[in-house]
C-alpha cells in the first residue's frame, strides 16, 4: 500500500469555504506555528502566511479529515510544484539543527545584509516543523504528531503583505483579519479545473449540492471544464465505504 499519494489534498470543515475556494482560489492565512524548538527565548510562536496541504494515501485519510474537516479538494502535485511548494521539513528536537538555526541567528547578527538574511532564514523556517508540537486550534492548545501529516505548504511572499506575525502581536482579531486582507488582495493560490482530481463533501446527500454549485457560480468556465468538475464531485461516505 503506497505511503504517499499522487495527490495533495486540502480539507476544511464547511461546505461553504469549499465553495469559496472552488470559486476564488486559495486564501493564504496567517497562521500561529510552534518555534520552541528552536529555542527562541522571546516568542514560543509565530505566524507564516500559508496554505497547507497534505500528501497521504486515500486509505490514511480518515484521521486526517476528523480533525480538518470533511470537505476539500484534491489537486495534483504537478500543478503544486508549479506554484512553488514543497514539503515541509520535520525536525528532531534532539538533532543538532535546531543549534544550526540558533547558529545562523547569530550569524545573521553580524552580517551587513541582515536584513535580507532574516528574510531568507524566516522563509525557511516557514517550511519547517518539529516532529511533534503544539498547534492552537480555536484559541487552545493541542498536542500534535505533525510528521504524521506529510504536510505541503505554498507561503506567500509579496513585497505587499508581511512575512511573519510574532506571536506576541497575533492577539486581536481586528489585527489578524487586517493581516489576511493583505493576502487576500495581493496572493491568492489559483488553479484550474484541470488541476483538480478530487472534489470532496462529507455525504452522498452533500453531492447535488455541490453540483448545483458548479452549475450556477462556475458556469464562466468552458461547458467541458464544468462538465470534468462535476466529474470529480465525491463523498466521503462512498470513500469509506470502499477503502
Amino acid at each position: 500500500m503506497p505511503a504517499k499519494s499522487h495527490t495533495l489534498f486540502h480539507f476544511t470543515r464547511s461546505s461553504g469555504t469549499l465553495k469559496s475556494i472552488l470559486k476564488n482560489g486559495f486564501w493564504p492565512r496567517y497562521c500561529l506555528e510552534d518555534i520552541k524548538w528552536i529555542e527562541d527565548e522571546d516568542n514560543e510562536f509565530v505566524a507564516y502566511p500559508m496554505v497547507c496541504f497534505c500528501d497521504i494515501p486515500l486509505s490514511r485519510v480518515e484521521e486526517h479529515v476528523g480533525f480538518y474537516g470533511e470537505f476539500g479538494l484534491g489537486l495534483t502535485k504537478e500543478w503544486a510544484l508549479k506554484n512553488g511548494m514543497t514539503p515541509v521539513h520535520y525536525i528532531s528536537q534532539t538533532s543538532e539543527l535546531p543549534k544550526s538555526y540558533n547558529t545562523l541567528v547569530d550569524l545573521l547578527g553580524e552580517s551587513d545584509k541582515k536584513d535580507q538574511g532574516w528574510e531568507v532564514l524566516r522563509f525557511m523556517l516557514a517550511h519547517t516543523k518539529p516532529l511533534e508540537g503544539r498547534m492552537s486550534v480555536s484559541g487552545e492548545l493541542i498536542n500534535k504528531e505533525f510528521h504524521q501529516e506529510s504536510e505541503w505548504r505554498y507561503i506567500a511572499r509579496n513585497e505587499n503583505i508581511h512575512d511573519t506575525i510574532v506571536g506576541n502581536d497575533y492577539k486581536t482579531q481586528e489585527f489578524i483579519e487586517g493581516r489576511n486582507n493583505e493576502t487576500k488582495r495581493f496572493c491568492m493560490l489559483k488553479f484550474l479545473p484541470s488541476d483538480i482530481k478530487y472534489i470532496f463533501v462529507r455525504n452522498d446527500s452533500d453531492i447535488p449540492e455541490i453540483i448545483k454549485f458548479i452549475q450556477s457560480e462556475l458556469g464562466g468556465y468552458p461547458l467541458n471544464d464544468v462538465l470534468l468538475l462535476i466529474s470529480r464531485v465525491t463523498s466521503l461516505e462512498s470513500i469509506r465505504n470502499d477503502v
